[in-house]
C-alpha cells in the first residue's frame, strides 16, 4: 500500500505514518486529508487511540471528527444543528443503552428506516461503537416489501422513524425522530424502558466495551431488476483512501465546509458521501425529503461548498428557473455532485450552463462503491461520459470470453478497488474477472481513458438481427430541445423479433413524427422506435432511478 506524502515542511506523525500499515486505510485517508496538519499534541494522542480502537469503522470517523472540530456543526437540518462534540456525546450513551438495554453487542445486527436526519447518523455510529452489522432499509418500501426484508434479516433491533410501522414481531425496536427538535426536553421514556434514541441519549451508565473487529455495514440493492439483495462490506484500506483523494482533487471538497447530501442516506451514493465529510470534519446538511428550492436556501444561508444529488434533483433545481435561482448567493458551491443515475450529455450540458463548472457526475453501485468520477472538463469534452477510476480503482471492458476488448469497442464494465464487496449477503455474488467485479453494465473507454456506459448488460435488444443499446437512442431523444427525458425499451415482435419503444417527457410540446424524424436523422434506421409515447412523469425509486418494469407498452 502507498503512503500518501504531503508537500514538506508539513510531515504527519510518525505513528500516523506507522499505523497507515497497522490500521489501514482510514490512516491513509486522514493523511491524505490533512486532518492531522493542525491538530495538537494532546489530539494526535486521542485520534491515534480511536484509530487504535475502532480501526477502520464508522465509528471512528465521527470519534475523530469531535476531537479535532468540538464546536464545528456535525448536522444541520434547518433549525437543528448538533455540534460534532454533541453527536459524540450522544452516540456513546446510545451505544450504552443499545448494549444494556437491548443486548446488542459486537455482531448483532441493527437496522436503520430512517429518512435524512441526525437519527440516521446516531443510530449507525452508536452501533458502530459496538462493533454491531448495520442494515440499511429503503424507507420507500412498501408495507410488504418492508416486512420482507426484514423477516429475511432478522435483525435483533429495528431503528425508524415514526412514520414507518414496524412488523410487531420484532425483537425491539426504538424510535430515531421522537425527540429531534426538543434535545432539551423531557423524555419518552416510561416504565416500559426507552422507547427512542432519544431516550438513550439522555440516559447513563458505563460505556460499551469496544469491539475487537469492525461490523459490516450492508446496503441493499436499488432492487430496479429484482428483489433487492444486501451487499454488505467492512470499508477497506485502498477504498477509503483513494475515495477521500479523489473526492479533494476532482470534486474539488474542502475540509470543514458544509456539505448538503440529498439523496438517501440508506443509498450508496448518500452514505459513501457523508462518510466523506465526516472525514472531512464537514457539517452535513440533511432534509427528510429534497425540496429544490430549500435546497437552494440551504446552500445559501450555510455557505454549503458541495451538493450531493442525483439527476431528477438536478433537473428539479433547473426547472426553478434561472430567476428564482438567482435570488440565492450560490458563490460558496464549488462542487456538484451527481450519481446514482445516468446523468446524461443535455442535462449535464445545461448544468453547467447555468451554474458554472462545478458538476462531476459519480459512477458506480452498491455493489463496486464509486468507480469512476467525471469531472465538469469531462462532461464538456467528452459528452456522456462518466469519467476515469478514482485513486486505487481500475476499469476494465471485457468481451463475452472475458478479454479486454480494444479502445472504443463495447463490452461489459468490470470494475476493481477497495470498496468492491465480497458478495452479497445469501452467500452469491457477481461475476469476477482478474478480480474485478462486474458492474452489470456494458460501455467502453475512449482514447483518453474516459468510460462510458452504453447500457445494461439486460437490457441490450436485438432487433431484425441488430444490436441497440437503449442509452444511445435514449440519448439522441433527450438532445431534441422539447424532450426533458427518455426511455427506451424493446418489446416483443413476431417480424424483427424485438422493436423498440420510447417514452418521453416533454419540457415543451412535440409531435411523435417530429420526434421520429430526429432519431432517423441522427442514428441508423434499425435504431428508430415503432412508437414514442408521451408520459407526463416517469415511476421512479428512491435514488431517482427510473423504473422500467412499470412502464407499459400501448
Amino acid at each position: 500500500m502507498r503512503t500518501i506524502r504531503p508537500i514538506p515542511p508539513l510531515r504527519p506523525p510518525a505513528w500516523l505514518v506507522q499505523s497507515a500499515a497497522e490500521v489501514g486505510g482510514l490512516s491513509v485517508a486522514l493523511i491524505t486529508s490533512g486532518v492531522w496538519r493542525s491538530a495538537g499534541p494532546a489530539q494526535l494522542v486521542r485520534i491515534e487511540r480511536a484509530l487504535r480502537t475502532w480501526g477502520q469503522s464508522m465509528a471512528a470517523l465521527g470519534v475523530i471528527a469531535a476531537i479535532r472540530y468540538p464546536e464545528r456543526p456535525a448536522v444541520i437540518s434547518g433549525d437543528d444543528v448538533m455540534t460534532y462534540a454533541e453527536l459524540d456525546r450522544r452516540c456513546e450513551r446510545i451505544a450504552a443503552g443499545m448494549q444494556a438495554q437491548y443486548g446488542i453487542v459486537a455482531g448483532s445486527k441493527v437496522a436503520v428506516l430512517c429518512r435524512n436526519h441526525r437519527g440516521f447518523l446516531e443510530a449507525t455510529l452508536a452501533a458502530s461503537r459496538i462493533g454491531a452489522d448495520v442494515l440499511f432499509v429503503n424507507t420507500e418500501f412498501a408495507p410488504p416489501q418492508l416486512q420482507a426484508v426484514l423477516e429475511r434479516h432478522r435483525p435483533d433491533l429495528l431503528v425508524h422513524d415514526e412514520e414507518f410501522t414496524p412488523p410487531a414481531d420484532l425483537p425491539a425496536v426504538l424510535s430515531a425522530s421522537a425527540g429531534l427538535r426538543s434535545a432539551g426536553a423531557g423524555t419518552d421514556e416510561d416504565s416500559r424502558g426507552p422507547r427512542s434514541l432519544h431516550d438513550l441519549a439522555r440516559s447513563g451508565g458505563p460505556a460499551a466495551p469496544a469491539p475487537d473487529t469492525a461490523g459490516h455495514i450492508t446496503i441493499l440493492t436499488s432492487g430496479t431488476t429484482g428483489t433487492p439483495k444486501a451487499a454488505p462490506r467492512v470499508p477497506t484500506a485502498v477504498g477509503l483512501a483513494g475515495l477521500t483523494g479523489s473526492a479533494l482533487s476532482r470534486f474539488g471538497l474542502r475540509a470543514g465546509e458544509p456539505m448538503v447530501v440529498c439523496p438517501p442516506l440508506f443509498h450508496g451514493l448518500g452514505l459513501l458521501t457523508s462518510m466523506l465529510a465526516l472525514f472531512l470534519g464537514s457539517p452535513l446538511v440533511l432534509r427528510p425529503r429534497f425540496d429544490a428550492a430549500t435546497l437552494l436556501a440551504d446552500v445559501e444561508a450555510t455557505r454549503a461548498g458541495a451538493i450531493v444529488a442525483v439527476p431528477v434533483m438536478l433537473r428539479r433545481i433547473l426547472d426553478l428557473g434561472p430567476d428564482a435561482t438567482a435570488q440565492h448567493d450560490l458563490r460558496s458551491l464549488r462542487a456538484v455532485i451527481s450519481g446514482a443515475s445516468q446523468l446524461g450529455a443535455p442535462l449535464a450540458e445545461r448544468f453547467i450552463e447555468r451554474f458554472g463548472p462545478v458538476l462531476c457526475d459519480a459512477y458506480g453501485s452498491s455493489e463496486v462503491g464509486i468507480a469512476t468520477i467525471a469531472t465538469s472538463a469531462d462532461l464538456l469534452a467528452a459528452p456522456g461520459t462518466v469519467g476515469r477510476p478514482c485513486l486505487g480503482s481500475t476499469i476494465r471492458i471485457l468481451d463475452d470470453q472475458d478479454r479486454t476488448v480494444p479502445t472504443g469497442t463495447t463490452g461489459r464494465i468490470f470494475a476493481g478497488g477497495g470498496l468492491v464487496f465480497g458478495g452479497y449477503s445469501d452467500g452469491s455474488s457477481k461475476t469476477v474477472v482478474d478480480g474485478r467485479m462486474s458492474t452489470g453494465d456494458l460501455g467502453h473507454v475512449d482514447a483518453a481513458g474516459r468510460l462510458f456506459v452504453d447500457g445494461r448488460e439486460d437490457d441490450m435488444i436485438v432487433s431484425g438481427g441488430e444490436n441497440v443499446y437503449p442509452v444511445e437512442v435514449e440519448q439522441c431523444l433527450a438532445a431534441h430541445p422539447a424532450v426533458a427525458e427518455a426511455v427506451v425499451a424493446g418489446v416483443p415482435d413476431d417480424e424483427f423479433g424485438q422493436r423498440l419503444i420510447a417514452y418521453v417527457v416533454l419540457d415543451s410540446p412535440a409531435t411523435e413524427d417530429e420526434l421520429l424524424t430526429h432519431v432517423k436523422a441522427n442514428l441508423a434506421r434499425y435504431k428508430t422506435p415503432r412508437r414514442i409515447v408521451v408520459l407526463d412523469e416517469f415511476p421512479r425509486n428512491a435514488t431517482g432511478k427510473v423504473l422500467r418494469g412499470k412502464l407499459t407498452p400501448p
